[in-house]
């Protein structure tokens, strides 16, 4: 539950303020009515508050002050909005397993097994975004509510570019592609988020005659800018079906682009090779160009001289590359085919912008290497921990973050950790998932997870059951104490004695279980009969936990065995009760009543020795009360005496003479 509300430290009485109250994982902030006498609030009263916290409102008090109705927004800032999402379930879910799969993979692998392994951990991690992403597209398209589908395509968005951040790390840092096959990753990178000339290329494709289609240029161009020769090259067949004039022309181009060397991701020649060839080639589409092969089509020049790695000509189709990695990658591609991963610059082109997006800083920080920068960039662009936390993870194993230690002890890795798990404890179901993430994290895991669960609402006995299972298997006896003892509090302010007396025993608190076995004495007392007899029954060595349970369970046993009409066994145990002083006094009355039954049996049950037991604890009994209490007693009470007192004489004149009987025989 929340504290109290507190008002902002420093703001003035006499005028209307924010006020605020802490919750386990939100805070709630309002604004105070007290200070205003009606009417609307003046400008700049009420106003900053609405404005700093947009999106969060949640709902509205009203107010009512002496000159009018006024009223007040409380909204609800929540730490990790993202996990209340629920379309973004899947992500947390499904990333989980494979989190909790890297954690106990085999460490033994070693070089391009682990290699292998984790870069297969990585593309589990992106597949999971994907179908996420193809989720929230599909909810989008099929809302009518628009603030939805704005939510959703936002959504959708956010995915996209946390994707296409993971995959150029999983290139570059978890693959560590090398020289050659590095750029053929960098240009299926692009290909694969790079989608905004997908549909003009179907409108193309999908015309009659496409070369005469007004994009067919810009199509071809595509093509060739993302390195996808075989299909330009298709395209530019059907131009010189179309143009008989062009066909030598075609002929030179189409076997200039189907010669052109490109890396092998397989180690079929090395790389001193791959540069000979890419020269060779270079020098070959240079000759063409300086002779004016092309000079009668401008499209197929511009297409050599973008082979020809011309930064200008490549700049010209900036409009069809849309992004600057695009562009980047496209320079390499003809200009550095074998660049290694160290020699990648960023003097690239950002679409004459001032200052780059959150995305581009990211992105640029990728390329060169800055590892942390890229984490620190995540952390404040993205809204919830689940990326930086996971990717962290995955470069920690790849063992490219040991050396960063943060300045209070914790490593990275763990610090990401903690933070993402924290979120989840704030979620009614998920926070499930945040006791593997605590479990992970050796040096602070423990002290989080005791701190946390701590805090989750115990709803129901099935809920605390799983809390309490998570806690023992993890030594935690603290907190399971803690959560017997709440669970036993509720069931007795409910009057279930059954489960309060389950959950005390479980908690091992004597003073709780000694309170309600005398709330189930007054039962008895009352009703003249136990409830829960199940539990009652089969306490077994439970009933060691304090003297009044062991007292419940030993006189449940003597009703048990006078049901069976052992009598001989359950005036022994009666007896027994109270001269070892197990049952209160205040019991002993009832004790005593219990005992008239067997004193008034056919057959003597009690010896001489017994009955002079008996008759000692009714005198202690009542010389014990004072002459006022005695006053006080009901007829009702007098008369029980008197017939214990009939009884017990009875029973010992039987008992003298059974005995005196045996002795004379």
């Amino acid at each position: 539950a929340a504290v109290p509300s507190q008002v902002v430290p420093g703001a003035d009485p006499s005028a209307r303020q924010l006020c605020f109250a802490w919750g386990p994982a939100e805070v709630l902030v309002c604004e105070t009515l007290f200070g205003r006498r009606g009417g609307s609030p003046s400008p700049g009263e009420g106003g900053p508050g609405r404005a700093l916290l947009p999106g969060a409102l949640k709902g509205c008090v009203a107010g009512t002050g002496e000159g009018g109705p006024s009223s007040s927004c409380v909204f609800v800032v929540r730490k990790d909005q993202d996990i209340y999402i629920q379309t973004l379930r899947k992500l947390f879910n499904e990333s989980h397993g494979i989190f909790i799969g890297l954690q106990r993979s085999e460490e033994e692998l070693a070089g391009k097994s682990r290699k292998a392994q984790l870069v297969q951990v990585s593309k589990n991690y992106r597949s999971v975004i994907r179908a996420c992403m193809e989720d929230m597209h599909q909810a989008a398209i099929s809302t009518r509510d628009p603030a939805l589908h704005s939510q959703y395509s936002t959504q959708v968005s956010i995915l996209s570019a946390v994707e296409l951040i993971w995959n150029l790390c999983e290139i570059l840092f978890v693959e560590a592609a090398a020289a050659g096959p590095l750029l053929l990753r960098l240009l299926d990178w692009v290909r694969l988020h790079v989608c905004d000339v997908d549909n003009m290329v179907r409108e193309v494709l999908s015309s009659e005659n496409p070369s005469k289609h007004e994009l067919f240029w810009n199509v071809v161009d595509v093509f060739v800018l993302q390195g996808r020769m075989d299909e330009a090259r298709h395209l530019l067949s059907k131009e010189a079906s179309a143009n008989p004039t062009s066909v030598n022309m075609y002929k030179i181009l189409d076997d200039l682009m189907k010669k052109m060397p490109v890396p092998s991701l397989g180690n079929t020649q090395t790389l001193t090779e791959m540069e000979l060839k890419w020269q060779h080639w270079h020098e070959e589409c240079q000759r063409y160009l300086q002779d004016g092969t092309f000079a009668s089509n401008p499209h197929m020049e511009s297409i050599c001289k973008i082979l020809l790695g011309d930064e200008d000509a490549i700049l010209e189709k900036k409009e069809l590359m849309t992004t600057w990695y695009h562009f980047l990658v496209t320079r390499l591609l003809y200009s550095h085919p074998t660049v290694k991963p160290m020699e990648l610059r960023m003097d690239m082109f950002l679409g004459g912008e001032s200052s780059p997006e959150p995305l581009d800083t990211i992105l640029m920080a990728a390329f060169e290497f800055e590892m942390h920068q890229v984490i620190k960039e995540c952390s404040i662009a993205l809204s919830n921990w689940w990326f930086v936390a996971h990717l962290t993870d995955l470069l920690d194993h790849c063992k490219l973050l040991q050396s960063h230690n943060l300045y209070f002890g914790s490593n990275m890795r763990e610090f990401l950790l903690l933070e993402y798990a924290s979120g989840l404890f704030s979620h009614h179901s998920l926070w499930q998932l945040g006791v593997d993430y605590f479990d992970h994290c050796p040096e602070y895991g423990r002290v989080y997870l005791e701190l946390h669960i701590e805090r989750i609402p115990l709803n129901t006995e099935q809920k605390a059951l799983k809390v309490l299972r998570i806690c023992e298997q993890r030594q935690m006896h603290e907190q399971v104490r803690s959560i017997c003892k709440i669970m036993a509090m509720k069931a007795l302010r409910n009057n279930r004695l059954g489960s309060a007396l389950s959950w005390s025993i479980r908690a091992k608190d004597a003073a709780f279980a000694t309170l309600i076995s005398d709330r189930f004495l007054k039962d008895y007392c009352e009703r003249g009969c136990f409830s829960d007899l199940d539990l009652i029954d089969n306490l077994g060595p439970s009933m060691l936990l304090s003297d009044r349970l062991t007292f419940l369970g030993k006189y449940r046993e003597f009703h048990r065995l006078y049901g069976e009409k052992r009598f001989s066994e359950a005036a022994k145990l009666l007896l027994m009760l109270m001269t070892a002083h197990i049952a209160p006094c205040s019991f002993w009355m009832t004790l005593l009543t219990d005992a008239l039954p067997l004193l008034e049996q056919k057959e003597v049950i009690f010896s001489a020795e017994q009955t002079y037991e008996l008759m000692r604890c009714l005198e202690d009994l009542t010389a014990g009360k004072s002459d006022k209490q005695k006053f006080q007693d009901d007829d009702v009470e007098t008369m029980k005496v008197e017939m214990l007192r009939l009884a017990l004489a009875r029973n010992l004149a039987r008992v003298i003479v059974k005995e005196g009987t045996l002795e004379g025989s």
